[in-house]
């Protein structure tokens, strides 16, 4: 299966031509559109797991890359010609390289866990988004679009270079436009596309020369010959950036955009505009994690920076923190998900920034478990719903949509992070790496991360009161008008701002529609998904309870065969000479750990770690710790939302200011509109002025001016010129008439005039003398 890697991407791509080219062309029907459009995806599941397969029989650290199969298509093929180049900066400044760059795949135990969760998961969400867009009129293109986010994908985490990641990172930003902006004919939705593009544009800059850097210092653009060469250069220390720095910042800005990290996360909770299993597909499970897989890729070049590590560690707390406060007070269902996603990400980040690369790669698989289940279960809710979105019209939903709730309730649990479901493993082992850590500042980052697990497990339990538990309420006069009818009223007056929704004109339209509807007495009740759709809940659903057990701690037991099977992706470096962590006070036991870390060897981790009981105490305690305070944050969500709402409406006026803030995103949007976009709408129009006045004056005044100076030519030409060769010709004109009336033709007349002549010059000649 090894030689046939290249078809893995390949597949997903001749789909999209095939129902992209001819799915309107010829007709095809629903049945033969998603027969192509997931039996694409699930053929390179299955080359996926067999390569896989193949590769760990024969494992070595050594990973496999396509030319190895043989040279040429479709293996492997030069893609950029060689051209010559002189290094610029690094230890090679002034060689001489050539910039050669290949077309071919490689698979790693990294690349290998990408290609199982884009393949798996989007194989279920394929199927899914067979039930869900069923009936739609642009059917063959919503899948033609899903195929090619696909190839895109699938080339990102399987290039062998850094061009080839590139391509596949445009590409599968080119696809988050199309799906987000699927509804093309609805403002939000074109609204929300152009703004994810243009942000994740910000993004790709950094990226893009950050790839420059790293061909300037090496000369070469492949990871396996970068990731060799940069073994001669030293760790900066926690506060210098020298190059090394610079150029895990360029790849840290892209990845921020990709990943909506703070301060580019504004693109994600409103790219939620596009149907559910494009949300489900790109914004949670794999295209927003590839800022992750980015990092985790160049962990080489970021370990070189003790600086850059700190910064992606801070940078991704506090995203995860900063998200999971504005998921408090959301009401909008797939907007709770799009901040939590936001959130968990900001875990991958710490996890990565710890130098814990295979924890935050361990939590990107669980959570594409777990957050794909929520968002495909969201979808289920919202189908069942007749498309409504606010929880607040939801609730009792338990009874009429049993499959959906149980299946959402394993990802609820496993977003949690409660034994032994999914989410518990990857989201305790980041915390503890960075309870650990030996980057600066790691007891801080442990503390807001522990607080922000507390606050997952709270809003999301809030979540589940307000869809799954209650009473059913859309049918509820009092709750429509709430709602619908008196918003907009509340808004202006700044009252009941916990059941606020921000308004827009598609919101307007909905709520008009929904007025109509219960004024004429219209009631409906939702139903359960078809099979279609709830399968693949199902299965998500198991894999969010067992899919965290390969990564089963040493502590309670287990062997972490994750952490082993990543282990020859992290380069092994030793930052205890270039941090401030040589003289921070070290746990029982943590010696242990940062020796394994470091890649001295199981043999001294377990060394040090021999006879020492503390290691696993505090490890211990660290994860009871967390247990408790997820099932507290469940439990006073269930208490405030389920038993005694009066209570949390006091608690709602007593923190109003902060639940305005949170419900207004922080202002964040705002501040940016007023300060960033219109800064730059200021600048537009600055600089059109100068071309509208200064520029295009100047070209329009040389225009006058050829303009004024052709008349005043004309004129000149026409009236003195023109006037002075006329002038002769009326003269010889006029000559010519008069002469012309002598001129008769006639012998007698000529006669005449000759007789007349000789008289008058006798007669001049007589009367003379």
């Amino acid at each position: 299966m090894l030689k046939l890697i290249w078809l893995i991407p390949l597949l997903p791509f001749f789909g999209f031509l095939i129902i992209g080219l001819f799915g309107k062309r010829l007709r095809l029907s629903e049945r033969v559109i998603a027969f192509i459009a997931c039996g694409s995806v699930a053929i390179s599941l299955i080359l996926s797991i067999g390569a896989v397969i193949e590769y760990a029989s024969s494992y070595a650290p050594r990973p496999y890359l396509s030319s190895e199969a043989g040279q040429g298509f479709p293996y492997s093929f030069t893609w950029v010609p060689g051209g010559k180049a002189i290094l610029s900066e690094g230890q090679a400044a002034g060689a001489a390289a050539e910039f050669l760059v290949n077309w071919s795949y490689q698979l790693d135990p990294l690349s290998a866990v990408m290609i199982l969760v884009v393949t798996g998961v989007g194989f279920l969400i394929h199927v899914f988004a067979v039930g869900y867009m069923a009936g739609d009129t642009g059917f063959y293109r919503f899948f033609a679009y899903l195929n090619l986010f696909m190839f895109m994908m699938l080339i990102l985490v399987m290039g062998s270079n850094f061009l080839m990641m590139f391509v596949g990172w445009e590409g599968v930003g080119l696809c988050s436009y199309l799906l987000i902006g699927y509804y093309f004919d609805r403002q939000e939705a074109g609204d929300a596309s152009k703004k994810a593009f243009i942000v994740n544009r910000i993004g790709d800059f950094g990226f893009a020369l950050a790839i420059f850097g790293v061909f300037s210092v090496f000369g070469t653009l492949e990871f396996t010959q970068v990731a060799e060469a940069i073994k001669a250069y030293p760790v900066e220390a926690f506060g210098a950036f020298g190059l090394m720095s610079w150029i895990a910042l360029g790849l840290f800005i892209g990845a921020t955009g990709k990943s909506a990290q703070i301060p580019l996360y504004i693109w994600l909770p409103d790219a939620m505009a596009g149907p559910t299993p494009v949300s489900a597909l790109i914004h949670a499970a794999t295209m927003v994690t590839a800022g992750v897989y980015m990092v985790t890729r160049t962990n080489f070049i970021f370990q070189r920076s003790v600086t850059m590590m700190f910064v992606v560690a801070l940078v991704g707390v506090l995203t995860a923190f900063v998200a999971a406060t504005i998921a408090f007070s959301q009401t909008d269902i797939k907007k709770v998900l799009a901040y939590s996603t936001v959130s968990q990400l900001g875990y991958m980040f710490l996890g990565c920034g710890v130098g814990a690369f295979f924890a935050g790669i361990f939590h990107l698989m669980t959570h594409a478990f777990f957050k794909a289940l929520m968002f495909l279960g969201s979808g289920s809710v919202i189908h069942g719903m007749h498309h409504e979105q606010d929880m607040r019209l939801m609730g009792g939903l338990k009874k009429y949509m049993p499959v959906t709730f149980w299946t959402f309730a394993a990802g609820w649990i496993a977003i949690c992070g409660i034994l032994p479901f999914a989410g518990f493993f990857s989201k305790d082992e980041i915390l503890w790496r960075a309870f650990i850590t030996d980057i600066p500042g790691g007891r801080i980052l442990w503390v807001i991360g522990f607080i922000t697990a507390g606050f997952t497990a709270f809003y999301m339990t809030r979540l589940m009161a307000l869809t799954f538990w209650g009473q059913y309420r859309y049918n509820d006069p009092a709750v429509q008008k709430e709602v619908y009818g008196e918003h907009r009223a509340a808004h202006a007056h700044g009252a009941h701002d916990h059941d606020l929704l921000h308004g827009d004109v598609e919101e307007d339209k909905k709520a008009v529609e929904h007025a109509h509807e219960a004024g004429r007495g219209g009631q409906f009740f939702p139903h359960e998904s078809p099979k279609v759709m709830t399968i693949p809940l199902i299965v998500l659903a198991v894999l969010s309870v067992v899919g965290g057990w390969i990564g089963w701690p040493q502590a309670l037991g287990g062997s972490n065969h994750f952490e082993h099977w990543i282990e020859p992706v992290i380069e092994k470096v030793d930052r205890a000479h270039s941090s401030e962590a040589q003289g921070r006070l070290q746990l029982p036991g943590e010696a242990a750990v940062a020796a394994k870390a470091q890649g001295h060897g199981e043999s001294a981790a377990s060394e040090g770690a021999h006879g020492d009981e503390g290691h696993n105490v505090v490890e211990y305690a660290l994860m009871g710790a967390s247990m408790a305070w997820a099932l507290l944050g469940m439990y006073l969500a269930y208490f405030l939302y389920i038993k005694r709402r009066a209570l949390l409406d006091r608690i709602v006026s007593a923190i109003h200011p902060l639940y305005v803030g949170s419900k207004n995103l922080w202002y964040w949007d705002y501040l940016l509109d007023v300060k960033v976009v219109n800064l730059f709408k200021g600048l537009n129009n600055l600089l059109w002025s100068i071309d509208a006045k200064g520029v295009d004056g100047g070209v329009n005044g040389s225009a006058w001016l050829t303009r004024l100076s052709s008349v005043v030519s004309g004129l000149i030409d026409k009236y003195v010129v023109d006037m002075a060769v006329n002038s002769v010709g009326w003269f010889v004109r006029i000559g010519s008439i008069v002469f012309r009336t002598i001129q008769t033709g006639f012998a007698q007349n000529y006669a005449l005039v000759m007789v007349l002549g000789l008289l008058a010059f006798v007669g001049y000649y007589l009367l003379s003398r």
